[in-house]
C-alpha cells in the first residue's frame, strides 16, 4: 500500500481508502460480511475509512467504531459526515442555511457520530451536502472552531454535490476547511479544471469518491441489469441513465490492457492524479477488497492509455435522478 499526505493535516493516509456506504445504506448488506471485509482491508494496509450518519442512521458509524477497537495498535483515520437538518440530498440553492446546517445541528450530529463511533474525537468530520450560497455565513465557521477547540474533531471537510465540483470553491477559500470530497473518475474529470488546482494552492486534502461511477466502471452493469427492491442504485440507474452509462462503459472496453479489469483501469486512472489524497471505493465483499488494494503498487497506466482515457470525459449536469 502506498500512502499519501492528506493535505495540511500531514496524515499519511492509504492511497486506497474505504467507502462505507454499502455497509448499511444498501440492501443485502451483512454486518458479518462487512466486518470481514473491513478487517481484511486493515490487514492489507488501508488506513482511511469514510462513513456518514446517513448510512443506516449511524449504523455504518457503529461498524467503524468496532473496527477501530479491533485494531488498537494501528492508526486508522476515521471520517464521517453531518447530514443536513432537512435530511435532503443533494443541497439545492433554495435550501436555506438554517434548514441545513445551523450551529446546534452541527454540534448535535457530531456528538451523535462520536457516540456511534465510541470515540472522543473523530479525525475528519464533513458537511454531507453543500451549497456555496452558505459560504459567507459565520455560524458554520465558528462551529468548526468550537469543535476543534473542544477536541471533538481534528479536521473539517465538505462533500460536494454530484457533478458540481465547483459548488464548494467559496467555502474552501474561507480557509476553514481541511478537506474536500468529490466525485472523480474516468467519466467525471471536471474537478481537474478548478477544484484540484485550488486544493493544491491551499493544501487541501482530496477524497475521490465514486471511482466506479456507481458501478458502471466495473464493467459489470448491462442494460438488462436490475437491482433488489430498496436498493439505492435502482433509483439512480433509471433507464435514461442506465442505457447511457452502459454505452459509455462499452466504449472503454477496447482500451482495457490484457490481464486487467475495467475496475482496475478505473482505479489506476485516479491514482495517476497526485492531487488526490485517497480514493474510497465501496468494498462490501472480500474479493473486492483484495482487488482494489492491489492497485496501490506504484504501477501506472501507460501515458498513451492515460491520454486515451482523458478523451472519455463525460460532463453531466444534476438531474432528479442524479441525487
Amino acid at each position: 500500500m502506498i500512502y499519501r499526505k492528506f493535505g495540511r493535516t500531514d496524515w499519511p493516509v492509504s492511497e486506497i481508502g474505504y467507502g462505507m456506504w454499502g455497509m448499511a445504506g444498501w440492501t443485502e448488506s451483512s454486518d458479518i460480511q462487512s466486518a470481514k471485509s473491513l478487517d481484511l482491508a486493515v490487514e492489507n494496509g488501508v488506513t482511511f475509512f469514510d462513513t456518514a450518519w446517513g448510512y443506516g442512521e449511524g449504523h455504518s458509524e457503529e461498524l467503524l467504531g468496532e473496527l477501530v477497537r479491533r485494531h488498537p495498535s494501528k492508526k486508522l483515520y476515521t471520517a464521517s459526515k453531518i447530514p443536513p437538518k432537512n435530511f435532503r440530498w443533494p443541497a439545492k440553492p433554495e435550501y436555506t442555511f438554517e434548514e441545513s446546517y445551523p450551529t446546534e445541528h452541527v454540534i448535535e450530529y457530531t456528538e451523535k457520530t462520536l457516540k456511534n463511533l465510541g470515540l472522543e474525537q473523530i479525525d475528519l468530520m464533513q458537511f454531507h451536502t453543500w451549497d456555496d450560497g452558505w459560504s459567507h455565513r459565520e455560524e458554520w465557521q465558528r462551529a468548526i472552531e468550537d469543535l476543534k477547540t473542544s477536541g471533538k474533531i481534528a479536521a473539517m471537510g465538505v462533500s460536494v454535490n454530484r457533478w458540481e465540483p465547483e459548488n464548494g470553491i467559496k467555502a474552501l477559500k474561507t480557509g476553514m476547511l481541511d478537506a474536500v470530497q468529490v466525485i472523480y473518475n474516468i467519466f467525471d474529470q471536471n474537478p481537474e479544471d478548478v477544484l484540484f488546482p485550488l486544493c493544491e494552492e491551499l493544501n487541501i486534502g482530496v477524497i475521490a469518491r465514486v471511482p466506479f461511477d456507481e458501478g458502471t466502471l466495473t464493467g459489470n452493469i448491462t442494460k438488462e441489469t436490475t437491482f433488489p427492491e430498496g436498493d439505492w442504485r435502482g433509483t439512480y440507474f433509471v433507464p435514461e441513465n442506465l442505457n447511457s452509462s452502459v454505452d459509455h462503459a462499452d466504449a472503454l472496453r477496447p482500451l482495457i490492457p490484457e490481464g486487467m479489469t475495467m475496475a482496475e483501469m478505473a482505479l489506476r486512472f485516479i491514482t495517476m492524479n497526485e492531487t488526490v489524497s485517497t480514493i474510497i471505493p465501496g468494498m462490501r465483499k472480500e474479493r473486492n477488497v483484495l482487488a482494489n488494494v492491489a492497485t496501490s503498487d506504484g504501477e501506472s497506466l501507460s501515458r498513451e492509455l492515460h491520454q486515451e482515457l482523458k478523451k472519455h470525459r463525460w460532463d453531466r449536469t444534476p438531474t432528479k435522478w442524479s441525487q
